[in-house]
């Protein structure tokens, strides 16, 4: 295949400029754990409502919460 997995998108890179960015790229590709599974943070619930799933008019004093 003739096409470059790396490309300078604006500017002029030299050959050696692109080997120091792609062996960069690879020790952290190699350097990440196994599992990059995100650790769940936050709420599990969303802090908010569909409208057409409420029950109809909610009286003004239970807007609050």
């Amino acid at each position: 295949m003739d096409i470059p997995d790396i490309r300078v998108e604006k500017g002029h890179a030299e050959p050696e400029e692109v080997a120091a960015i792609t062996a960069i790229l690879l020790a952290r590709a190699a350097a990440r754990p196994a599992d990059t599974t995100p650790a769940h943070r936050g709420r599990i619930k969303a802090g908010w409502r569909r409208l057409e799933r409420e029950n109809g008019f909610r009286a003004p004093h239970s807007w609050h919460g």
